[in-house]
């Protein structure tokens, strides 16, 4: 959508660069499409221990360097500069300065580091596929390639390596057993990118894009139902609803306020049964056994970490499987050992035991806040308002998603990548008006 601000570029064109503008225009658009479909399917698809980017593993770091470098290339060489400047919110830039922080303020300077370096890598990269195209059309274009190519790859799996593309009934979760995964390390990574995609091939089908866009959304409904994911299959219609249906009902303005009410609803019902006491009582009376497959034991814990370090937090990927976890106490009662949990499977949580209290404040007006407010000033115009009801399904269903799985900074984890694609185009659309196509 790189066009938006770059009009007064094309005014008066000569007749013989129209050829090369075109040439490029198909550059950049089949540039965007690759880059999407690369840092979503990653260098180590197939791999339940490779896709989520590992520091030591060196062609991740090959490949994901290279992807970042050539992201760069693609933002200085075809995106306008008032667009680039457009991306720069202050409050990400604050939020930024807190992970190097974090990366200072860890137990491994290098290893954090590097994490960090792949989660930064993932943001350009994002920022480079939303921006590279020069219309809706371009950018459909992409989500087109991209998105039947991740769904080429993990049907592929489905078919030709089900051993490895469904989950086994070996291992430490064989409660998974039949599960579908297809390219992605885990069924919990797999659900949500689904989730995505189905929002896409509805954001393709409400543009016309019938075909394309009909069977995208059911080819990703259908992988999603067969991960075993009920809370993604109910938090999609849920997403879709809150998104369009104000809008379709000439109520635009009540999205925002119904998406914050969605996300402090799930917050008591999550965060708030733990550390919330007339809450954890009330639990008590009336679900006792309302744990989340244990994760509040998980929760808990954090909080008593947390308490101890509120204002720094331990560091950035400082605290799981170190010695802070290991050689904590293991009562007999609880619900998961800790010391074999990788992370605290709640996204805000994660965040604040990484980066401290600070840092997640930062993080709920960067990543809420400042998006509720750009999709009530995203313009009137038909391209506009369709790309911004995309961004926030994918943010409605990512914020909510973020109480039960973590993915903040994580590394290229795909779940973290739509989010900032999501919050990224809000920016951008409710700063720059989107044609349909730019001859």
């Amino acid at each position: 959508m790189s066009n938006t601000a770059s009009q007064t570029r094309t005014d008066g064109p000569v007749l013989s660069a129209r050829p090369s503008r075109r040439t490029m225009a198909r550059t950049a658009t089949g540039l965007a499409a690759l880059l999407l479909a690369t840092v979503i399917i990653s260098f180590r698809p197939f791999q339940p221990a490779g896709a989520e980017g590992e520091g030591g593993d060196i062609l991740n770091q090959i490949g994901f360097g290279s992807l970042g470098a050539l992201a760069l290339a693609g933002l200085f060489m075809f995106v306008d500069r008032r667009v680039l400047a457009a991306l720069l919110s202050p409050w990400w830039l604050l939020l930024l300065a807190f992970l190097g922080l974090g990366v200072m303020n860890a137990l491994s300077p290098a290893d954090s580091i590097r994490a960090a370096l792949f989660a930064v890598i993932g943001i350009v990269t994002m920022a480079a596929v939303l921006t590279l195209p020069r219309d809706a059309d371009s950018f459909s274009t992409v989500l087109a390639l991209a998105g039947f190519t991740v769904l080429g790859f993990s049907y592929y799996g489905i078919l030709a390596m089900p051993e490895v593309a469904i989950h086994g009934g070996d291992g430490m979760e064989p409660q998974h057993a039949g599960l579908w995964r297809g390219s992605f390390a885990h069924k919990n990574i797999a659900a949500p990118v689904m989730a995505c995609l189905s929002f896409a091939g509805f954001y393709l089908w409400r543009r016309g894009w019938r075909w394309s866009g009909g069977a995208m959304f059911v080819l990703a409904v259908i992988f999603m139902s067969q991960t075993g994911s009920k809370t993604t299959l109910g938090t999609v219609p849920l997403a879709i609803i809150l998104a369009a249906l104000p809008g379709a009902m000439g109520l635009r303005f009540l999205t925002p306020a119904l998406l914050v009410a969605a996300i402090a609803g799930l917050a008591l019902a999550t965060l708030g049964i733990v550390f919330i006491e007339p809450l954890t009582a009330l639990r008590d009376q009336i679900a006792p056994d309302l744990t989340y497959t244990g994760r509040t034991a998980l929760w808990a814990f954090m909080g008593e970490s947390l308490a101890e370090r509120p204002l720094t937090g331990y560091g950035f990927e400082s605290f799981w499987g170190t010695g802070i976890v290991l050689q904590a106490d293991q009562p007999f009662d609880r619900d998961w050992d800790i010391r074999g949990i990788v992370h605290g499977h709640n996204s805000y949580m994660d965040l604040a035991i990484s980066l401290g209290l600070p840092a997640l404040g930062v993080a709920l007006v960067a990543f809420i806040i400042a998006p509720m407010r750009d999709f009530l000033r995203v313009p009137f115009f038909r391209e506009n308002i369709l790309l911004s009801e995309l961004f926030m399904m994918m943010l409605t269903f990512t914020l909510l998603n973020a109480f039960l799985e973590s993915f903040f900074f994580r590394r290229a984890d795909p779940v973290w990548l739509f989010f900032v694609f999501a919050a990224l185009g809000m920016r951008l659309v409710a700063r720059f008006q989107v044609h349909s196509s730019v001859n």
